[in-house]
């Protein structure tokens, strides 16, 4: 059956320290993924929804195990390319509740960076009801720039909504850059899930409001900001809404913003209003922060449905 939401990007390998242990004199690792666009696409095969994700991986162990695992997770990955002559980039990280967090990327000529246009195939994005992307996939290299832009194309031509977190990554390119990539894929999407860092430098107005107002301009029906512990705050132009973040022990923060983006989005594709995919998107990252890895404390519906209820929103 084809996707309710299909999103793309680069998936690596993740090495994760053992919990607390600080990376430079880490002696054991656990075997994962990492990967935003993966992660979220995770989290709403989990929430019970038909999701594809494609991009490129080596052919080598860390790549099949993710197309392994993506595809158990009940991700669909038809379109995926493996690469024979690229390797799956890694990422090796540690896991603090109440430290930074470091984190190392090994992804410089990587499978995934190779994503080309040829890679989009834009009749299977138009049967879909979401494309959703991150700006990572376009900073990556001119040619997954191209395929993001691609993609983003034939999505509008087939009347496919985009939703779009800008997910900025310091460690791949400097703020001109982001800029310069960011803004024309802002003009494309109709939803906005950012960090309010990354909405004021997008935008360069300061402030939630200034910066949502700018995405609003450009065309977007619906803006939410991330806030981190504080919650998330979201606005349509005429109402606003603020939602308090889950009061849960965090013990690996890593991946939050994707699984709050899988909660809204869930929400969002089931047509509840605004607050109630606000509740959602906290309950959904409020349980993954609890289990140290990207995907490991995403819930299925049902634990969802169990916790969200403790949940609560105020419009303002």
């Amino acid at each position: 059956m084809t996707p309710e939401v299909i999103t793309f990007g680069e998936t690596m390998g993740l090495l994760l320290a053992q919990p607390g242990q600080p990376l430079e004199h880490a002696a054991g690792f656990r075997r994962s993924l990492a990967g935003a666009e993966s992660n979220t696409a995770v989290g709403l095969a989990r929430l019970g929804h038909r999701v594809g994700w494609f991009g490129r991986v080596g052919d080598d162990p860390f790549g099949r195990s993710a197309l392994r695992t993506l595809r158990g997770e009940g991700v669909d990955v038809s379109r995926a390319v493996v690469d024979g002559s690229l390797p799956t980039g890694l990422l090796v990280r540690d896991a603090h509740a109440h430290r930074p967090i470091e984190v190392c990327y090994y992804r410089s000529g990587s499978a995934g960076s190779a994503l080309c246009g040829d890679d989009v195939d834009g009749g299977w994005i138009g049967r879909a009801r979401l494309l959703h992307l991150t700006g990572i996939t376009a900073a990556l290299s001119d040619s997954a720039k191209a395929a993001t832009e691609r993609a983003v194309r034939a999505a509008a031509e087939a009347g496919v909504p985009v939703s779009l977190d800008p997910n900025i990554r310091r460690k791949l390119a400097g703020t001109e850059r982001w800029v310069e990539l960011l803004r024309p894929l802002a003009d494309h999407a109709e939803l906005v899930l950012t960090g309010l860092d990354e909405a004021e430098t997008v935008s360069d107005r300061s402030g939630e409001r200034a910066a949502a107002t700018w995405f609003l301009e450009r065309g977007a029906k619906l803006v939410v900001i991330k806030l981190g512990s504080r919650g998330a705050w979201a606005t349509d132009g005429a109402e606003e809404w603020f939602q308090p973040a889950a009061e849960v022990p965090a013990v690996d923060p890593v991946g939050a913003g994707d699984a709050f983006n899988a909660g809204f989005l869930s929400g969002h594709l089931r047509g509840l209003p605004v607050p109630e995919s606000l509740a959602e998107a906290a309950t959904v990252a409020g349980s993954a922060v609890q289990i140290p890895g990207d995907m490991d404390g995403l819930p299925d519906a049902r634990l969802r449905d169990l916790a969200v209820g403790d949940e609560q929103v105020t419009a303002r």
